[in-house]
């Protein structure tokens, strides 16, 4: 839509990268199309479909582009995300959240009409027993997942009895359809060393294996079983459990997973694609400089930003106000008023929460706009 975004002018002109209006959220397309490349050579290497998380990204474009890539389709943190990948033209989704409350399960029921392939994830046996309730009054049977607790303790169900009997429930339901087991152990995507991190990762592998062999066991469908993410993506294939991959922070690789490593301190085979880009807007202060990106720019759940170019070596971003971003210069350093910044994201999901659009370049030249439709979607 003409003059939807600020920096729309600038697309296709030489050395525009430079002249964005900021702070601008910046994804260097070669970069993320080698990350989306590399991801989706590894799980077809390993005999595993790759669902990436759309919470990452938030962007029909981007869906749309690890789809092409051979991604069966998208995961959905929330409702809502899932809500505009559908509006967006994808017909695979996953949600990967509980949906529990009345209005929340009337707005899945409806979206559940509208996309062929709908799956969502159930951990409680009330929240199943609503949902058949709902897809019987909207006429169209419900895909499920069954949840299981990893251990984390912040979704999912436990292990043994307690499964398998909300398997049996889900199963039994004229109006849902059991597809197979979820499993996301969130919490040891960011040990940074290697050998624990395996450990932690296949020991849960092991729990979701052993109730993915007791639901068989049992009679019940497991043609799906889902999880793993970008920390876990070259451990958790050892494991032969999963048949699809929910990796969603490789295609931008934020400051928290370029600290994680692969083993012998090498870093996580993905580049870091996405920045936000900043201009100085006052540098009267010896050895200091402020930008426009502040608080409001980055997401502030961990520490700050790391400066890439535009700066001195030895100069440091730190928070500054809201609206403003510090630069503490090495001595007798000093920038210019106007002068363009690049920090890489500490976390790129809450960060690319705060942005309207991708400004996508190649080089240093603009060369789209991709809007973050799902941006703000909490509910």
């Amino acid at each position: 839509m003409a003059g939807r975004f600020v920096n729309e002018g600038l697309i296709g002109r030489p050395g525009s990268r430079g002249k964005l209006q900021t702070p601008a959220l910046v994804l260097d397309l070669d970069a993320f199309e080698r990350n989306v490349a590399a991801m989706a050579e590894h799980c077809t290497r390993n005999g595993m479909k790759l669902r990436p998380h759309a919470k990452t990204h938030k962007s029909v474009a981007i869906a749309k582009k690890q789809i092409a890539a051979g991604a069966v389709g998208q995961c959905c943190a929330k409702l809502g995300e899932a809500e505009a990948m559908g509006e967006g033209g994808i017909e695979s989704l996953l949600i990967t959240s509980p949906v529990v409350t009345e209005g929340a399960i009337m707005r899945l029921m409806a979206l559940n009409t509208r996309v062929a392939d709908l799956m969502v994830a159930v951990d409680n046996p009330q929240n199943a027993e609503a949902l058949a309730g709902a897809a019987k009054a909207a006429g169209k049977k419900l895909k499920v997942l069954v949840d299981l607790d990893p251990g984390l303790h912040r979704t999912g169900i436990a292990p043994g009895e307690p499964v398998l009997s909300l398997g049996r429930q889900v199963h039994a339901s004229e109006w849902l359809e059991l597809r197979g087991l979820q499993c996301y152990a969130g919490h040891v995507m960011h040990i940074e060393d290697f050998v624990q991190r395996r450990e932690q990762s296949l020991a849960a592998m092991k729990v979701l294996g052993e109730t993915r062999d007791a639901f068989r066991a049992a009679g019940l469908p497991v043609d799906i079983v889902s999880g793993g993410g970008t920390g876990s993506f070259n451990i958790d294939p050892e494991a032969k459990v999963l048949t699809e991959l929910q990796g969603g922070s490789y295609i931008f690789m934020d400051k928290q997973y370029n600290d994680v490593h692969v083993g012998n301190g090498a870093p996580i085979p993905f580049e870091t694609s996405l920045f936000v880009q900043m201009s100085v807007v006052s540098n009267n202060t010896k050895n200091l400089a402020t930008t426009d990106a502040g608080f409001k720019a980055f997401s502030t759940d961990a520490e700050a930003p790391m400066l890439l170019s535009g700066a001195p070596e030895g100069s440091a971003y730190f928070f500054f106000g809201d609206e403003q971003g510090g630069i503490a210069l090495p001595q007798g350093a000093s920038l210019l008023l106007g002068a363009a910044l690049t920090a890489i994201t500490p976390h790129c999901d809450p960060t690319v929460n705060l942005y309207d659009a991708y400004h996508v370049v190649r080089g240093d030249t603009l060369v789209d706009i991709w809007p973050i439709e799902a941006r703000g979607k909490s509910a």
